[in-house]
């Protein structure tokens, strides 16, 4: 499982301090990127490769707040791989306690067609987690 430390600012916030809910997808795309940086993957390159990566579908359930200055550790876990598309478990934990969990599913695209396309060969070395 891949962590990401986030720290939360006032653009993260709404008036009352309190990190506004499509922040939280945010973080955790942030996360997603970073892991697949942590995997010698970098985003930037993958268009270059005719990759791209899109959300094709999300459930996230907030439990808690985060709130301004709160230190956050972002999850990014791959559950499932199919063909095509990685499954990813993210959670979004503040001194431990679980302040929301989201299953996002990532569609493996042709950039130049935007039609799917086979997961190319360095996910391979991904070991899928049980949820």
């Amino acid at each position: 499982m891949f962590n990401l430390q986030v720290r939360v600012y006032l653009e993260d916030t709404d008036a009352g301090g309190i990190v506004f809910y499509a922040n939280y997808l945010k973080f955790m795309e942030r996360a997603r990127s970073e892991f697949l940086r942590s995997l010698g993957i970098g985003v930037k390159d993958l268009p270059a490769q005719d990759i791209q990566f899109v959300v094709r579908d999300l459930q996230i359930d907030y439990r808690r707040p985060a709130r301004l200055g709160d230190e956050l550790q972002v999850s990014a876990q791959v559950i499932e791989q199919g063909p095509a598309s990685l499954i990813f478990r993210q959670d979004v934990i503040h001194q431990e306690v679980l302040l929301c969990t989201a299953r996002v599913r990532l569609a493996c695209l042709r950039a130049s067609t935007l039609k799917p396309r086979a997961l190319p060969d360095f996910f391979n070395c991904l070991s899928v987690l049980e949820p």
